[in-house]
């Protein structure tokens, strides 16, 4: 198993694009100013040792070094010992709604965009805990059994998108019999469904069946993604551009259904949780989470890793010297012919 670990350290990565970018501007200021000092011909004869692909390999020296500092700062490591571990964990289903009234734009970017921002930081605060992804829209899917991979998770998580659904609609009932089914059968234990949706739901008796889930020792945690004054649903058709509208010609408006998820997460024991909380929700539901009955499960797992920053440092020093060292005067050993112009 491959891992940086200081992933966290390779947001310094956007240093190299910059770097890129003010070397373009530089050059552009420089073709200006020496346009207005002489032209080109006149330039060449003046300086005729200069060498621009010189200039360009002390960029790509210098932009590889330092990615090569920068892997090094994160500590690149492979593991080398794995291990078997009893581990207290419970076992939780994320249902993420991809219906098309998730793009809707009465927040920014979209629903979607944002029910996918919450759902990652979910998956990051309840490490430790297993975890599956449903998608859902008319009907419910399978993305992920239950695990603990949850970098498989995350992606899962930024995949999703209403192309993938077949039917449209918000369908409560099959999320909550999917749910039921990916959970072990003996396992009496309390299970969690979070369902991240604007709540716009097609199913009649979605409490009572939620009311059902609980009586098998469901939890179900409901996150409201929307706002109560709605907003249009953005829909590409061909090369146009336009919104849903309804048999009249007007555009649908979708509104954010809070008493119902309200009802539903009440029906369980659980609790709602609005977008406006965003930078709670994790930890307020992964503190819910930790009081739920826990299971112990097997788990194996890399024990000891062997790290590797060693090699990048060494390079990346090794090409900032040689940038340095690099003239940016072409080579007399081949008669002034510059050998980087092959």
């Amino acid at each position: 198993m491959f891992r940086f670990e200081y992933g966290d350290y390779l947001i310094f990565l956007v240093a190299v694009p910059v770097c890129f970018g003010l070397y373009l501007l530089g050059v552009f200021a420089y073709r200006r100013a020496i346009k207005k000092f002489a032209n080109q011909g006149l330039w060449e004869r003046l300086m005729p040792s200069y060498s621009r692909n010189k200039k360009r390999l002390k960029l790509i020296l210098f932009c590889t070094g330092l990615t090569c500092l920068i892997f090094a700062l994160a500590n690149p490591q492979w593991g080398t010992k794995k291990e078997t571990v009893d581990v207290q964990s419970s076992d939780i289903m994320i249902a993420l709604d991809i219906s098309n009234s998730m793009l809707a734009e009465d927040i920014a970017p979209n629903r979607m965009a944002r029910a996918k921002r919450i759902a990652e930081q979910i998956i990051e605060n309840l490490k430790g805990e297993r975890i599956g992804i449903i998608i859902f829209a008319g009907n419910a899917y399978l993305q992920m059994p239950l695990t603990l991979d949850y970098a498989a998770a995350i992606l899962f998580i930024k995949s999703a998108s209403p192309r993938l659904a077949t039917t449209q609609g918000t369908a409560f009932n099959e999320v909550f019999d999917l749910a039921e089914r990916c959970f072990e059968d003996n396992d009496q234990t309390q299970k969690a469904v979070v369902v991240i949706t604007d709540g716009e739901d097609h199913d009649e008796n979605a409490i009572e069946r939620a009311g059902l889930a609980a009586e098998n020792g469901m939890v179900v945690f409901t996150v409201g993604v929307g706002t109560t004054e709605g907003g249009f649903i953005p829909m590409n058709y061909g090369q146009r551009e336009d919104y849903i509208r309804d048999q009249n010609g007007q555009p649908v408006r979708t509104k954010i259904n809070e008493s119902l998820l309200i009802s539903i997460a009440e029906s369980t024991a659980g609790a709602y949780y609005s977008l406006a909380q965003e930078n709670q929700i994790p930890n307020a539901l992964a503190e819910r989470i930790a009081r739920l009955e826990k299971r112990q499960v097997e788990q194996r797992s890399f024990t000891e890793f062997e790290s590797y920053y060693q090699y990048f440092l060494l390079a990346g020093i090794l090409l900032l010297m040689f940038e340095i060292a690099l003239p940016y005067r072409k080579s007399k050993w081949y008669k002034n012919r510059d050998w980087l112009n092959v």
